[in-house]
């Protein structure tokens, strides 16, 4: 058992689970195996994971905006997005849009740049409503290209009303902070990254994991994309609604800020 659960924890994907996640990964491949036994087995073996002690930091309160004020309800109801920085072997930073549905979890988009303009935040959410729906709300900080005119302009357009946090207060952000750390411990921190495509590549090919191959603790060990069959198979989802007319989405997409 102990060479079993050595087997699985050296899997590159699995380098940062902890024993309830492998413990879920060897129930998908037909063991039955007693949480207890795992534990016991992984304190024995001292394969618990080390993680960087973080200063705690008080929050001053939540406004109307944050994540445990407006809860996501359904399926399309809340998306929230955010930017991180990752920097290339040669010290040149790159930027990345992650975008998420709160209540399933999933990842929707992680595009990666050397910049990222209001432009550029607008042409990914065009595609995303065009393949997943459009959503109720969307939260974010205050960042410029999230409060850049065209983006607010395209979004009215489409009738998603956002969700500014306060400034200075990630906390209120939860959903997409959490996803980012997430991303930066089980991918970024442990990868050297020699060009922008590469980093492209392996982001994408570890969202694809994180939404159809890693349990999720929030979702009783689901992975966000079941889950999210799920919610259609229950009818736990924003009905489809008809996409803006050409004319007014045109109009909102051709208003750029300089």
């Amino acid at each position: 058992m102990i060479e079993a659960i050595r087997a699985q924890k050296d899997k590159r994907r699995h380098r940062r689970y902890g024993y309830r996640r492998i413990m879920e990964i060897f129930r998908r491949i037909g063991w039955m195996i007693n949480h207890k036994r795992i534990y016991r087995l992984w304190r024995q073996e001292d394969f618990q994971i080390r993680k960087k002690q973080r200063k705690r930091r008080h929050s001053n309160g939540t406004s109307a905006n944050a994540c445990d004020q407006k809860v996501p309800e359904y399926m399309n109801h809340i998306w929230s997005y955010d930017l991180i920085e990752e920097k290339l072997q040669n010290g040149r930073k790159v930027r990345m849009l992650n975008v998420i549905d709160e209540f399933t979890r999933e990842a929707l988009s992680i595009d990666v740049g050397f910049k990222m303009t209001g432009y550029d935040v607008t042409e990914v959410l065009r595609y995303l409503f065009n393949v997943r729906g459009v959503p109720v709300y969307l939260r974010s900080d205050n960042g410029p290209e999230f409060i850049n005119g065209q983006v607010k302009a395209f979004l009215a357009g489409c009738s998603v009303d956002t969700l500014y946090i306060e400034p200075g207060s990630p906390w209120e952000n939860g959903y997409a902070e959490s996803f980012n750390s997430k991303l930066r411990d089980e991918l970024l921190n442990g990868e050297l990254f020699l060009h922008i495509d590469e980093l492209r590549y392996v982001v994408e090919r570890w969202r694809m994991d994180y939404n159809h191959y890693r349990p999720h603790s929030s979702l009783s060990y689901m992975t966000p994309a079941e889950f999210a069959k799920l919610c259609r198979d229950v009818g736990c989802v924003r009905p489809n609604r008809p996409w803006p007319k050409q004319d007014k989405l045109c109009e909102a997409l051709s208003q750029r800020v300089d």
